[in-house]
């Protein structure tokens, strides 16, 4: 190799060991994309948040709820005399399934008619939906297949629980309904943050960053003014993207369109927000370009119920999630896109990713607060 070229290597290889947050970034990425990937992806369906609507509790549907708790599989949270409250419940979000028994169930099980249960599943996720639905459905007729085996011949009559299933907001069981809205989290949060990730960033490497510091701006407006230009382009990006999963895709917007947007702009600026954080601390625009890729891109593909049930990830890993802004903003489009759901249903969500984004902002003005001083 020519000197020359020796030369160059060696002013490259030195120029990356010094630039220390990117070399740090790099090395660190593996083992969070392992630990990420290894702990989050999961198929299975656990912790499935049940309610049980008994209007008159017997021995047959006390036993029933009992192996249902037993199996491991749910999380029975509420049990009902009444299926009024289960609309709000499910659109909420806080169950998923739930089991409706007729009353007098025991008696028709002992005079050998048949006994109705009805299966109401949450079917947003079609994967998810139809595991639950078959949990259920095995637990009813394992226990119907033991009374049958018990009851001797020449009884009253054979045991027979007639299940009925409904799956509820995508019947059809679309995977559109389910990956289209987690999308709008995904592509938003990444182009957002990226373009405001390299702006301060910019001025740094330009040299226009002491300018702006020691000028009568106060840090606040230096953030302001590095995240206002960006709404109305992230923004649009959204709006943009809800043209296409309603026309291209069909994804239903069964919720208030004007609430949808409300929500849809809110969270344009908390991942603008989160991006002008990032080039708070870097150093370089090329810094701020791989944290923003990679340390966005994976939480809010992994750690948001974009892809995988987060029910079913480790205590841990579920602690983690509530940090992860697109979190918040996949239950709010789900909800009113899919399910129907208003600001009563989601109000909390709200609240959570509204206060994200000024604690955001004031994380921003209070780095650069710390630079001017």
């Amino acid at each position: 190799m020519s000197s020359a070229f020796q030369g160059f290597m060696r002013k490259e290889i030195l120029h990356l060991l010094r630039d220390r947050q990117t070399l740090a970034i790099l090395l660190l990425l593996p083992l969070i994309q392992m630990l990420l990937f290894g702990f989050a992806i999961r198929t299975e369906v656990d912790d499935i948040r049940l309610a049980i609507v008994d209007p008159a509790p017997d021995p047959a549907t006390l036993e029933l709820r009992n192996r249902l708790e037993a199996s491991g599989l749910f999380d029975v949270g509420s049990v009902l005399t009444g299926a009024a409250g289960l609309k709000r419940m499910f659109e909420d979000g806080s169950v998923r399934q739930a089991i409706v028994f007729e009353s007098g169930f025991a008696a028709r099980l002992a005079r050998g008619e048949p006994a109705r249960v009805q299966i109401l599943t949450d079917a947003t996720d079609p994967n998810s939906g139809s595991a639950m639905q078959a949990y259920a459905m095995a637990v009813i007729q394992r226990y119907e297949s033991e009374l049958r085996a018990a009851r001797s011949k020449g009884a009253t009559g054979a045991v027979q629980i007639a299940l009925q299933t409904r799956m509820r907001f995508n019947p059809a069981m679309r995977s559109e309904n389910l990956f289209v809205p987690g999308l709008l989290a995904f592509v938003v949060t990444l182009v957002s943050a990226l373009m405001t990730a390299i702006s301060i960033a910019r001025e740094k490497e330009m040299g226009t960053m002491e300018v702006l510091l020691v000028s009568p701006l106060r840090p606040w407006q230096i953030v302001a003014g590095k995240v206002v230009p960006y709404i109305g382009l992230g923004f649009g990006t959204l709006v943009l993207l809800l043209a296409i999963a309603r026309v291209v895709f069909d994804v239903p917007v069964r919720g208030n369109p004007a609430l949808l947007l409300a929500e849809c702009l809110l969270y344009t600026v908390t991942a603008l927000s989160l991006g002008v954080l990032i080039s708070t601390r870097a150093a370089s625009q090329r810094t701020a370009m791989i944290a923003a890729l990679a340390g966005l891109m994976l939480p809010t593909m992994l750690l948001s119920g974009f892809i995988f049930p987060i029910e079913s990830m480790p205590a841990p890993l579920r602690a983690i999630t509530n940090v992860v802004p697109a979190r918040w903003f996949v239950i709010v489009v789900r909800g009113i896109m899919v399910k129907g759901a208003g600001i009563a249903q989601l109000w909390q969500e709200t609240v959570i990713m509204l206060g994200m984004t000024v604690a955001l902002l004031g994380m921003s003005a209070r780095r650069l607060a710390i630079r001017l001083e």
